[in-house]
């Protein structure tokens, strides 16, 4: 894994390494696949687009395109945090998925500056609405916003690839 880029921040293998840190801690004990952390990604910095808190980042035309570019960006992203122990892979009959690891929790709880905090407003938001209609329940509910045109693209595991 190459670390170009390493020195800017925005959307760097770092910052989009801690959004899934905080977003996956925050659903612990629950893990996620990378279709699953591409769009948890993209939702956590777009909350406002979704009902959500106010967006991380500001809105951008066509942002549902970020999907589509962002699964290479997403799988180093969990590659260098692995290798920081914040998360952890799992292996079962689903395929691989991601999950927070225990020194994650320490981790998160360290980051106090604005963005971090508004980082785990918006990742709390995600768990209270995964909480609130079950994970697939909330993947179909960004769907009907997003788009199904994602799915095509590998962007957004949809019932059908599952099967």
């Amino acid at each position: 894994m190459r670390l170009d880029g390493f020195g800017r921040l925005y959307n760097s293998l770092l910052e989009t390494g801690i959004r899934a840190v905080v977003v996956l801690e925050h659903l612990r004990p629950v893990g996620a696949d990378l279709p699953e952390m591409i769009l948890f990604d993209h939702v956590v910095v777009h909350t406002g687009d979704h009902g959500g808190p106010e967006s991380l980042h500001p809105p951008v035309p066509e942002r549902q395109g970020e999907l589509l570019i962002r699964r290479r960006l997403i799988q180093q992203s969990l590659q260098l945090m692995q290798q920081c122990h914040l998360v952890g892979e799992t292996h079962d009959a689903d395929g691989i998925s991601y999950h927070a690891t225990d020194e994650a929790a320490a981790y998160v709880e360290l980051l106090e500056t604005p963005y971090s905090e508004h980082l785990k407003r918006c990742s709390a938001w995600i768990r209270d609405e995964v909480d609130r209609h079950s994970k697939d329940g909330f993947k179909d509910r960004l769907r009907e916003r997003i788009g199904h045109w994602a799915e095509a693209f590998g962007a957004v595991e949809g019932p059908a690839q599952r099967a």
